[in-house]
């Protein structure tokens, strides 16, 4: 990872139970329309053993947020800056490239959002597997060999023994994902990060991934970061959820803080939009209205304003800052997340015009 040019100030956590912290992430891409503020100063900590959850719209800068911290986005064309992005009190932005190679798969495992192109076609799962710790643990090919199907098994695939010769393209779908899990944990990382993991899987097959992940989690002693636009996954699996727009955190709180005391429209949107079991069998869902704004040219004050229900013409003139909301323990940037409270989500229009 390239050091970043602007002296930072940020200082590593002193709760001992924060494995990484990162304190205003902000990365931005040079294109020949402009320069795109991908991440614009997101900041958030996870704890060991916690599920931290990063929800938003395709597009909202999660991904970019996760490939950041770990080292995976070149510099340039990227630019890179934090105050501080500590992993176990180690500023990973003042590190070498060797040095984040150890810690990439070896403490800390990605599970990519595309499992067919996170596989090289041309060689066994078993061996991609293997490299792993052939790589942080120095295993001879045999003992690599004998990791893989380990950890084959450990994931819940029939017969791993036969399975870890096999190629990706033999794989379903469900197992090449399950495949990519079992890559992430080789070698035990105390962190995983989990990109999209149960994207054009069927409901059936998501919810065993899910299981999957947090047996895993448990066996091995790790926290997740788990990346989704699905908030029926968040509600299955998160402590902390984070939720992103337009490159910037507009929420952050505990899973039932976000559900039940929501305190940003934009969460309510989202909220409003995915159907529940318990709604009228006539009741229509409420998409949000409009599209997610250009990265080049963002709209002035809150990004989600020309969208929102509830904007007021503040909301327009000023940004909003992340702070704590009045009666909550969690956190929002909405001039009027105080104001939501009582809002009824079938009544959003009608509130607005208020």
């Amino acid at each position: 990872m390239t050091q970043s040019a602007v002296a930072r100030t940020g200082t590593p956590p002193k709760d001992e139970r924060v494995i990484l912290s990162v304190q205003n992430l902000r990365t931005q891409f040079t294109t020949d329309a402009g320069d795109v503020r991908a991440v614009d100063g997101v900041s958030f900590d996870i704890r060991r053993g916690e599920v931290f959850a990063v929800v938003g719209e395709s597009g909202s800068g999660k991904s970019v947020t996760a490939m950041s911290v770990m080292g995976l986005i070149p510099t340039p064309p990227a630019r890179i800056e934090a105050d501080g992005v500590f992993w176990k009190g180690e500023d990973l932005l003042a590190q070498g490239e060797e040095r984040m190679r150890s810690v990439r798969g070896g403490e800390i495992g990605m599970i990519f959002q595309d499992p067919l192109t996170a596989l090289n076609p041309v060689h066994t799962v078993g061996r991609q597997i293997g490299e792993m710790a052939r790589i942080h643990e120095r295993l001879s090919r045999r003992q690599a060999r004998t990791r893989a199907i380990e950890m084959l098994g450990l994931v819940g695939i029939p017969q791993p023994a036969s399975r870890v010769d096999m190629y990706p393209h033999e794989f379903s779908g469900g197992m090449r994902q399950r495949a990519v899990i079992a890559m992430a944990i080789t070698c035990n990382p105390d962190l995983l990060i989990a990109d999209e993991p149960t994207t054009a899987l069927d409901v059936t097959v998501q919810a065993q991934v899910l299981e999957v992940l947090m047996r895993i989690k448990d066996e091995i002693d790790s926290s997740i970061m788990i990346i989704t636009h699905d908030l029926g996954v968040v509600a299955g699996v998160a402590d902390n959820v984070m939720v992103m727009y337009a490159g910037r955190q507009v929420e952050f709180g505990t899973a039932k803080e976000i559900f039940y005391r929501t305190r940003h429209p934009y969460t309510l949107g989202l909220m409003a939009s995915i159907p529940r079991l318990d709604a009228d069998e006539d009741e229509k869902l409420i998409p949000i209205r409009g599209a997610p704004p250009s990265m080049i040219h963002l709209p002035s004050g809150c990004s989600f304003h020309p969208r929102c229900d509830f904007a007021r013409e503040r909301c327009a003139v000023e940004e909003p800052a992340l702070r704590h909301v009045v009666g909550t323990s969690h956190r929002s940037a909405c001039h009027f997340a105080e104001e939501l409270e009582e809002a009824d989500l079938r009544a959003m229009h009608d509130w607005s015009q208020r």
